[in-house]
């Protein structure tokens, strides 16, 4: 008789008596705003209120032990654009922290939208909420304070770094620094993010190909060097669609696993071909055993979509796909499910 029920039990029992730490960690792929959602967020005395946008996974990412998500916009003060140039209300991240999310990746190609004041106000805004950060930096001796960025989330020591491929053609300018993908940099962050006692690195990188649902070959090889210098979760965006997701052993260091994601796709966006309406969050759980290694357990998906709205009443939001009246959403998620069951490696969808 097979006693397969018994290892649940026997982990849990396990961890009790040897003293296991365990952390969950959330990514959600690219939170954008566009024109539309601003119009939709602005009340009658002219303040924007974005907190019904995330009402429906409120409790999914709050019960994350550590939620990070791609803030693809700018924030400041007015005037609030969308695209080509973006920039948003701080109240757009009030409401992003208050669904839950403690840490934003600010190294995307819309960064530097509003320039040098934009790039600062943002991390200003974050910073006067306590909001966790990384990819962007108001100097080179910012940078220099920021990495190693390491977060102690229950007893394991996350570093996180964030890159990206570049700022649609906008230099950065007046001392304002960008993580900008070059390997030797990378490396270096890497190792200086191991040696200052991260038990877990994560490098988060925007790249790819928009609309693509496949990763193209630079995004393979990047990975395959990131993999190779020891990083443990690689979580993408940018693309704006989902990509495929490895949870696997690291092809250089078999003892330990790599948790790949070529691609979040959107968060919540107001972009309408079928396959950018919605995106994927991802959960990883991390255990550290008694003898103080760090794995990674185990690793879901859930798909998100992006109903479009005209008002804070009825304001674009995010509801699950097979259960919205959208005339999308239902391709949406077979088009996900597709690319998911044909490509994912060790990385299923989360089950109510």
């Amino acid at each position: 008789m097979a006693l397969s029920w018994l290892l649940p039990l026997w982990l849990t029992l396990a961890g009790v008596v040897f003293g296991y730490d365990e952390a969950e960690i959330l990514f959600a792929g690219d939170a954008m705003q566009h024109v539309a959602q601003r119009d939709a967020a602005r009340t009658a005395d002219g303040r924007y209120d974005f907190s019904q946008c995330f009402t429906e996974f409120e409790a999914v990412i709050r019960s994350a032990d550590l939620a990070v998500v791609n803030l693809e916009t700018p924030v400041g003060p007015p005037p609030y654009q969308g695209y080509p140039c973006f920039n948003a209300s701080p109240s757009y991240v009030d409401a992003l922290a208050n669904a839950g999310f403690d840490f934003f990746l600010t190294a995307n190609n819309h960064t530097l939208d509003r320039g040098p004041r934009g790039l600062r106000a943002t991390i200003a805004e974050l910073v006067a909420r306590g909001l966790g950060h990384i990819g962007t930096y108001s100097s080179d001796s910012a940078r220099m304070r920021a990495i190693p960025e390491i977060v102690d989330v229950n007893g394991i020591k996350i570093g996180f770094l964030n890159y990206t491929y570049g700022t649609n053609g906008i230099q950065p300018r007046d001392g304002v620094v960008v993580d900008y993908i070059d390997r030797e940099i990378i490396h270096a962050d890497v190792d200086a993010t191991r040696s200052a006692g991260a038990d877990i690195v994560a490098v988060c990188m925007h790249w790819g190909d928009e609309y693509r649902m496949l990763p193209n070959t630079a995004q393979k090889h990047t990975a395959d060097f990131l993999e190779a210098i020891g990083v443990d979760l690689i979580i993408g965006g940018h693309p704006h669609v989902i990509q495929p997701m490895e949870l696997r052993p690291n092809r250089y260091y078999p003892e330990k696993k790599v948790m790949l994601v070529y691609s979040l796709g959107n968060f919540i966006s107001n972009m309408k071909k079928t396959d950018t309406r919605g995106g994927a969050m991802l959960r990883v759980r991390l255990r550290k055993d008694h003898r103080r290694v760090v794995e990674i357990v185990e690793a879901d998906y859930t798909l998100v979509y992006t109903v479009p709205g005209s008002s804070p009443e009825n304001n674009f939001h995010l509801e699950k796909p097979d259960s919205c009246g959208h005339p999308q959403a239902k391709e949406f998620s077979r088009n996900a499910r597709r690319i998911f069951g044909e490509h994912n490696i060790n990385v299923q969808e989360s089950r109510p």
